[in-house]
């Protein structure tokens, strides 16, 4: 599944299309892109044509497109407009492709919107799903809980309400360090199943928790609460510094599923350490990294490094 550096690939990338674009027309091709919108296809097409585009905005694993009022809305009462936004679920193999205006379907081809950006014109917006867990939906911006920008791309404190339980990612200037480490303190179960819990820490899946924990050399079921805070501060800042990292090198693809707008794939995973790796030798230590079993997925880690205590 896409992680945080992924779908912040996808946002930017999206970004200088969406910004001032007006939606020209959309295309369902296959009702089951739309599994969290609350209305029909007809519906969702008919709330989209001819409404202005604000940004691509993303938090944690999380990627939505804001939208202007529907054009000629009369508020009830003299209050503003509900802001909206189109809610994109990536699944495990959605993807959001830049094309040039009438370009050839794509395989896997769920949904098509024809936008024009006032700077770079006519384009189509493709949303391309193989194994079909992915969804668009138009959903209610909501404000968010502490006042501070939803997410990135966009400053405004709003965030759709299908994300509203999401926490801030690491990356995330108005993440609380503070309210994080509180939360690893109570906790008792093992710190990788406590990253994964998005509403903790948003934006990290499998893949950079494995390499965020073996950078820090914790064990993966190490209980959350024997973390000391120097423990819990070091973690914290190998997970921004694999982040980080990622991003830079465009994402993690072993497939041909996770790309960016473009059809090109990220190559973090040339820089892997632990993930991935089961039975290769450790590159800090030289022992062979091993492959256990984990909530229907498999945990990566060195025994030598990363010793349970």
């Amino acid at each position: 599944m896409p992680e945080l550096p992924e779908v912040e690939v996808v946002r930017h990338g999206l970004q200088p299309a969406i910004v001032g674009a007006r939606i020209e027309s959309v295309e369902v091709f296959d009702s089951r892109a739309l599994t969290r919108h609350t209305g029909s296809a007809a519906d969702f097409e008919a709330r989209l044509v001819g409404r202005g585009m604000r940004a691509a905005v993303r938090r944690g694993k999380f990627l939505w497109l804001s939208l202007d009022a529907p054009d000629g809305a009369v508020p009830a009462g003299g209050a503003a407009p509900a802001h909206e936004a189109i809610m994109v679920h990536l699944g495990m193999s959605g993807q959001m492709l830049l094309r040039e205006p009438g370009a050839p379907a794509e395989r896997h081809e769920r949904v098509r919107f024809a936008i024009r950006n006032p700077e770079h014109g006519e384009l189509a917006i493709v949303f391309a799903d193989q194994r079909t867990f992915g969804s668009l939906a138009v959903d209610p911006l909501v404000p968010t809980s502490d006042n501070a920008a939803g997410g990135f791309g966009d400053e405004a404190p709003l965030v759709p309400a299908q994300a509203a339980h999401i926490g801030r990612d690491p990356l995330d200037t108005a993440f609380d360090e503070l309210a994080f480490r509180s939360r690893l303190a109570r906790s008792s179960s093992g710190i990788k199943r406590v990253m994964l819990d998005q509403t903790v820490a948003s934006g990290i899946g499998n893949i950079y928790a494995d390499e965020a924990l073996w950078a820090a050399r914790v064990h993966p079921e190490t209980a959350a609460r024997d973390l000391s805070i120097r423990a819990a501060n070091r973690l914290l800042a190998e997970v921004r510094a694999v982040l980080q990292k990622a991003l830079a090198e465009g994402g993690t693809s072993f497939d041909a599923q996770y790309v960016n707008v473009n059809g090109q794939a990220g190559y973090f995973a040339h820089s892997l350490n632990a993930y991935g790796r089961g039975g290769a030798p450790c590159p800090r230590c030289g022992g062979p990294i091993r492959r256990e079993a984990f909530a229907n997925r498999s945990s990566h880690f060195c025994p030598r490094c990363q010793r349970r205590r």
